[in-house]
């Protein structure tokens, strides 16, 4: 109480200046644009500072993390799995430290997905340095994410810290390369203790940076060869995500135009709705990933997935792995 009565004017001033400008954010826990399932990790932030698209924060999340010293074969890894997870409709979280987040951001930006760094500074504090130029792609593609406020600077406590918001934002989590006294091994304990999926990357015994991933996999984690491992157990856990948002919507009167929608010989009527027109307009046959229907319909993440939620429960699209959509066929 005697920090609300004795505040900071400058800082507050300072904070009030930084919100005051586009694409930036401050969501509180109790908002309702706040992620859901960061909301039911224990010690959820109170809030989140937030620079860029808001709405990504919706989008079906993996975690990419491991060594900021990779292997080669690490960073191939890394901008492998990351790419192809990112082109199935995935969003890529991580932290944009050196070594293999920042190739994960990287990845998910060149195969055009999307792109969440949780940070452990403030949002105006880019740490570390070499990182501005990926934080300003990243904000063309993404989110930059804090639950510290502007003018922050990096701390060793913070890092630990921020590090259960990037499991607790993913539906789970893929270590690529991991020493035995990794950090990265401790959002990976985060991330199981929070019920989330940890995926590891095995490698040479010869590997020091491959023994994290061992460990873990020893621990219980999936052993990863490939893609599909990743988006066979993910498939159920965005399911459950699905039904979660859906609830959500539909008991904030968000979903829209329930009652219009009809499936008869000719194909879906959706009355006046344009919304409905411009995104049933963007899908055909074959599996589309979600970043791409946003971007051809030029709704938003947050309506789009609102919208898909409900053709889906009319039985008028359907979900492949990895957050893609089609129409379905009548009788299929």
């Amino acid at each position: 109480m005697a920090g609300l009565r004795h505040y900071d004017e400058l800082r507050l001033q300072a904070d009030l200046d930084w919100l005051s400008m586009p694409g930036h954010d401050l969501i509180t826990r109790d908002d309702e644009r706040f992620p859901p399932l960061l909301r039911d990790i224990p010690s959820p932030p109170a809030a989140l500072w937030l620079a860029g698209d808001a709405d990504v924060l919706w989008q079906p999340q993996l975690a990419v993390i491991g060594s900021r010293n990779p292997t080669a074969g690490g960073r191939d890894n890394a901008r492998s799995f990351a790419g192809e997870l990112a082109r199935q409709g995935l969003a890529i979280t991580s932290g944009m430290a050196s070594g293999i987040d920042s190739v994960a951001h990287e990845a998910a930006l060149e195969a055009g997905g999307f792109t969440i760094a949780v940070m452990g500074t403030g949002l105006d504090v880019v740490y570390p340095a070499s990182g501005r130029g990926l934080a300003t792609r990243i904000l063309e593609q993404g989110a930059l994410v804090s639950e510290f406020p502007p003018g922050t600077p990096p701390q060793r406590s913070h890092f630990p810290s921020r590090n259960r918001i990037i499991s607790g934002l993913s539906l789970g989590v893929l270590v690529i390369e991991a020493s035995l006294r990794s950090g990265t091994l401790i959002t990976a304990r985060l991330a199981a203790n929070q019920g989330r999926d940890v995926f590891a990357l095995p490698g040479s015994i010869h590997n020091p940076l491959s023994k994290g991933c061992h460990r873990l996999i020893r621990e219980g984690a999936r052993l990863v060869e490939s893609v599909d491992d990743i988006l066979q157990e993910l498939t159920p856990l965005a399911g459950q995500l699905a039904n979660r948002l859906r609830g959500e919507l539909a008991d904030s009167g968000e979903v829209p135009g329930q009652a219009s929608l009809e499936l008869d010989a000719a194909g879906p009527q959706f009355e006046l709705d344009s919304e409905y027109r411009k995104l049933w307009s963007c899908l055909g046959h074959d599996p589309m990933p979600a970043d791409s229907i946003i971007e051809q319909s030029g709704l938003t993440a947050r309506a789009v997935s609102a919208m898909l939620l409900m053709l889906e429960l009319r039985g008028m699209v359907e979900a492949h792995p990895g957050g893609a959509y089609s129409r379905k066929t009548r009788g299929q």
